[in-house]
Order: structure tokens, then C-alpha cells, then sequence
């Protein structure tokens, strides 16, 4: 039996504040194009309960194209969300149009405000649809219901009276005809409209139809099994929402439904030397709609630089979705992410060493990164996390005390990881090293510094000194290596040093002699490594030094063994000695402006 026939009747939407609608195109979305895809994912809602309707054989009609129509009509100022949705009937128009359902709308927001980003507000109070008054003067809504019941129409001019009346329409659906506010009218053009629909609805499984072209044609990958993925579709996808990018490294596809529902896929990009941070390379979605590109809270800082997408509905948002809360929920995927990638790194490590290795200059960077940030982190990657010589071969930390094992020891027992911060400057320090037999590394990273600090509280009786510091010199000689001699006599270096101290007028400049072989340097500057550290810390914001200038102190070593530094002692000439303390410093990239033009004119002389 029909009902009768809606008569047109005139009401108040059931508020306790005439200003809602004030509230709402003021406060309810800091970004006003938010409204269209509120409208849309209610369309995608409907279209989606009526395709569950017909699968559980509960609506026997004919479901036709199910599919979401955007139109813009310039002349009328109008823009039209049309879905082939469940619609609705009179009653559940006066039920979710017709009721905000809350009381004291300045309060409201206050309390929203007040309360940060801890209410999941959308969820609870349903004020998509309303998000339409953002930006119109008028809106219409015209709804026929699957059941067997009149169309409707529904209009409000932003007040809170409404019209609701008997309407003409033939299908099945709703549409919601915005009538454009002057100061909007940018949503009355073309290519805005498109940017959003494409922003927010790339990947939705129902097509968007926009000037009778889709709008999503590229399928959510994420959504399939990765066993059904060939490795040059992960490529593609990437392209298609990072293009202009180079291939990635390699991927995790995320895919787990308990104890939190997460799909998606997160690229290693590849990187350069410097660290670019760009947090806006991993996409959040709910249910395939896009939601923001903010997902600080989600992914951990240190996994930051990856690439791709993940997808979830239990991520708790605010009311403009646009910003991610700190709930348990969060944590919990965070740390699954941080798990997920460890996990994959260690895979690679294991199954192809070789190509980990060939690729360490691009994950390492997340690798440190991560093991300063996060204990948790850093005791997984001390399974697959490496380091490399100068020869360029790669260690595990428990390879490489096995490798340098009683070769490079201090006087207290210590093991000591030389290294290099800048291998091409310090080359003449490397080689010096590996003529005695050490082995050096390669620290030259963004974070190597930060990281060494870590290495050595970490790891046991060991410490960390580079490769220009006062270190060497105080290891303990290997069994096979003949210690050098001086044959000069405690006069003639006890001269050497008064004859170099007139180079210099710097009283943190400290004169030594060694017998360092005739091999090396005539003269050798080294840092303190106390020193060094110290002025390191404080360049870079640290604790206690800050306020305090740290001298730049630096032991000039004269090697009594060179056939140069035995015909000084003799000679006691002044400016081949400062020819020689110049070419100390140059080695070091210490000599420069006028010191340097003066050496280089000093050398024409000396060539000439």
C-alpha cells in the first residue's frame, strides 16, 4: 500500500542556536574545499549500501551504472553531486538533514577547540553534509528512496528554516545541488573542481564522472594480494602517484586486519648524500578516499622519506580529517610500520647481501635515523646494520670486531673504530693509518656524527676516533711493525720546535716530534679528539658547551724520520719551515684568504 502523498510542509532544523550556520561556514573546516569530498564520500556511502542491499538479496531491482556524476552550470551558479545510491525518504530526510545532532553550537566549538585534536567529531556528529554551506547560498536536496516511496525535495537557504516537498525524479539516488556563494565562485570552475576530485578520489572503486570523463581510472593496488603483483606494476603504481620520481629501491606491501585494520604500500626512494626531508611522500587514505599527506603521528620521523600510501578506516580524525590523533590505536600502527620495515630491510640482508650492500648509501639513511630515534628500532637493525671501510667492504658491527680484533687496541684495551668523515680531504691521514696497519672506515654521512655517539655507548669497550685525531698515535703498535727512530738529538729537536713556534702566533697550536718514518709527512696537524668532539656539540646545539667558544686547538706533529725535517735542524731555516707548517694546514683545508696566496707565491719561488 503507497502512502500518501507528501504535501509541502516548512520547518526549523532542529538546532538550539540560530548561528549554526555561521559556526559552520566560520569554524567546521579550515579548508573550504573539503566540502566536495564530504558530499561525494556520503554519495560513495549510498552507492555502497545499496551494491550490500542487492547482495543480500534485500533490494531486487535492477542496480544500473553505479556511479557518482559531478556537474557544474555556470549560468545558474550551481554545482551537482548526483549519486544512484539507497536514497532517501521524507522521514530520513527529516531525520539526518533535518537534525544537527547536537545542542549549543558555540559551545560545541569551543569545546573542540579547547579539547585539541582528541574528539573524533565527524564520526560522532555527522556534520559532513553540512559542510555544503561553506561555500553555498542555497541547498537543494532531490532523493528518491530504493524503497517504494515518493522522491523528495529538500532546500534550506543557510538559516535554519527548510522547505521539504514532493519532487519529480525518475531513479533511484540523491542529488545535491549547490547553489555557489559569490566569494566561492572558484568552485564553479573547471580545472578547481577537477584538481579535487582527482586530489581526493583517485583510487575509490566507483567511478567519478566529470564532463563525461572519469575521474579514477587507476585501481587501488594496495587492495590487491601481493601474490597477484608482478614486481613492474609496484613500479608503475609508483610513478603514478609520486611521477617524475626515479624507480624505487624496493617496497613492503602493508596488508593487516588485526588488531587494526591497515593496507598499503611504502616505497624506498632513492636519495641523495644531503637529507631533504619531505613530509608530504606518504599518502593517508580511509577506505581508498584521500585524507591528508600530514601523517607525522602515523609514520615515525625517522621512516619520514619514505614514499607511497597506506589506507586505513581506524585512524582516528578530526573534524576537517585532516589532522591525525594520538590514540592508542596510532601507536600501535606506528610501531607495526617501524616492525614492518625492519622486517623487510633484515629480508634483504639475508637473502642478498650483495644488493643490500649496493644500495646501503640510500637505506642507511633511514637505518641511522631510525637507530638514534628508537631503542626498539636500533635493536633490530644491529642484525643487518653495516659499515664500510675504505676499501670498500662491508661489516656488521660483530663482523668488523672480528676483522680488526687486537689490531687496533688502546693502551686501556679498548677496540678503537677509526674512521673518516671526509675520505677525500683526510686521504693523506688514511694512508698514514694503513701503512701502520689499520683499518679506516667511512663515516661520512648526515647523521654519522649523531650516530657514533649512539655506537659507542652501545657497544661495548669500544670507542669511535677519526682518522685527523691525536688517536693513532696512542694505539698500540701490531707485532709486525717496526717502530721508528730519530737520529736527531734532543738539541736539534728541542730546535725544531723553537724554529716552528715563529710560524704561528696561536697559543692553542702545540709543537711535537715523532719518528714517524720517512714515508710520511714532513708535518702533520691533528686534533685533539676530546677537542674536536666538543666543538661539534656545541656547531650543533650541545648542552653544556652551549655559550662557551671552544678553542680550536691543534697538535703539529714533526716527524724527526724525514730527510726535509733533518736538514732543518740543521739549517734552522724559518721560511722552509713555514712552508712546511703551510702545507700541514693545507692538507687539513686550513689554509686559506691571505696565508694561502702567500704559500702558493712562496712555492713558484721555491719551483723557480
Amino acid at each position: 500500500m503507497n502512502a500518501e502523498p507528501l504535501q509541502k510542509e516548512q520547518g526549523s532544523i532542529f538546532v538550539n542556536t540560530e548561528n549554526i550556520f555561521p559556526i559552520i561556514k566560520r569554524s567546521l573546516y579550515s579548508d573550504h574545499e573539503i566540502f566536495l569530498r564530504e558530499l561525494i564520500s556520503n554519495g560513495l556511502d549510498a552507492t555502497q549500501k545499496i551494491k550490500y542491499l542487492a547482495g543480500s538479496g534485500e533490494y531486487q531491482g535492477e542496480l544500473g551504472e553505479l556511479n557518482i556524476t559531478v556537474k557544474i552550470d555556470k549560468e545558474a551558479k550551481t554545482l551537482t553531486i548526483s549519486d544512484k545510491g539507497i536514497g532517501m525518504t521524507g522521514d530520513e530526510v527529516r531525520k539526518y538533514i533535518n537534525q544537527v545532532a547536537f545542542s549549543g553550537a558555540e559551545e560545541f566549538v569551543k569545546k573542540f577547540k579547547d579539547a585539541g585534536e582528541n574528539q573524533d567529531i565527524i564520526g560522532r556528529f555527522g556534520l559532513g553534509f553540512y559542510s555544503a554551506f561553506m561555500v553555498s547560498s542555497k541547498v537543494e536536496i532531490i532523493t528518491k528512496s530504493y524503497q517504494d516511496a515518493e522522491a523528495i525535495r529538500w532546500e534550506c537557504d543557510g538559516s535554519t528554516s527548510y522547505t521539504l516537498e514532493a519532487a519529480e525524479k525518475a531513479e533511484r539516488g540523491t542529488d545535491i545541488i549547490l547553489h555557489i556563494d559569490a566569494d566561492s565562485e572558484e568552485f564553479l570552475e573547471d580545472y578547481r573542481v577537477r584538481g579535487i576530485l582527482t586530489k581526493y578520489f583517485k583510487f575509490i572503486p566507483t567511478p567519478i564522472l566529470f564532463e563525461e570523463e572519469t575521474i579514477n581510472p587507476v585501481a587501488p593496488l594496495w587492495k590487491k594480494s601481493p601474490t597477484e603483483i608482478q614486481d613492474q606494476e609496484y613500479i608503475d603504481f609508483f610513478h603514478e602517484i609520486h611521477p617524475g620520481a626515479e624507480d624505487p629501491l624496493f617496497w613492503i606491501h602493508l596488508n593487516i586486519d588485526y588488531p587494526f585494520n591497515l593496507t598499503g604500500i611504502l616505497y624506498f626512494p632513492q636519495i641523495k648524500k644531503e637529507i631533504e626531508p619531505n613530509r608530504s611522500k606518504i599518502q593517508l587514505y580511509c577506505r581508498q578516499v584521500f585524507i591528508t599527506d600530514e601523517v607525522k603521528d602515523i609514520v615515525p620521523d625517522y621512516l619520514m622519506l619514505l614514499q607511497g600510501v597506506i589506507d586505513s578506516p581506524d585512524i582516528p580524525l578530526n573534524v576537517s580529517r585532516s589532522y591525525l590523533q594520538s590514540d592508542a590505536n596510532v601507536k600501535k600502527i606506528s610501531s607495526y610500520i617501524s616492525r614492518k620495515v625492519a622486517d623487510k630491510l633484515q629480508e634483504i640482508f639475508r637473502d642478498d647481501r650483495p644488493n643490500f650492500e649496493a644500495k646501503w648509501k640510500d637505506i642507511s639513511l633511514f637505518v641511522k635515523y631510525g637507530m638514534i630515534a628508537d631503542e626498539k628500532f636500533y635493536e633490530r637493525a644491529e642484525k643487518f646494520f653495516v659499515v664500510e671501510n675504505t676499501e670498500h667492504k662491508f661489516f656488521t658491527m660483530e663482523e668488523y670486531k672480528d676483522f680488526v680484533a687486537h689490531a687496533q687496541t688502546d693502551k686501556d684495551g679498548k677496540l678503537v673504530h677509526l674512521y673518516s668523515n671526509n675520505p677525500d680531504q683526510q686521504d693523506l691521514f688514511v694512508k698514514t693509518a694503513r701503512a701502520k696497519g689499520y683499518d679506516v672506515l667511512i663515516m661520512d654521512g648526515f647523521l654519522d656524527s649523531h650516530l657514533i655517539g649512539n655506537l659507542e655507548r652501545k657497544v661495548s669497550n669500544s670507542r669511535w676516533a677519526r682518522i685527523d685525531s691525536d688517536t693513532v698515535d696512542k694505539l698500540i703498535p701490531k707485532a709486525d711493525t717496526e717502530e721508528e727512530t730519530s737520529t736527531l738529538s734532543e738539541e736539534e729537536t728541542t730546535g725544531l720546535k723553537t724554529i716552528f713556534g715563529t710560524t704561528t702566533t696561536n697559543p692553542n697550536v702545540e709543537f711535537h716530534t715523532q719518528a714517524l718514518g720517512e714515508e710520511q709527512m714532513p708535518v702533520t696537524i691533528i686534533r685533539p679528539e676530546f677537542m674536536r668532539r666538543m666543538q661539534e656539540m656545541q656547531q650543533t646545539g650541545g648542552g653544556m658547551y652551549m655559550g662557551f667558544s671552544m678553542p680550536e686547538t691543534l697538535k703539529v706533529m714533526i716527524n724527526t724520520t724525514h730527510p726535509l725535517v733533518k736538514d732543518l735542524a740543521v739549517s734552522k731555516d724559518e721560511k722552509m719551515a713555514r712552508h712546511l707548517y703551510d702545507l700541514a694546514l693545507l692538507a687539513q683545508d686550513m689554509l686559506k684568504g691571505k696565508d694561502l696566496s702567500e704559500f702558493i707565491q712562496r712555492t713558484v719561488t721555491l719551483v723557480k
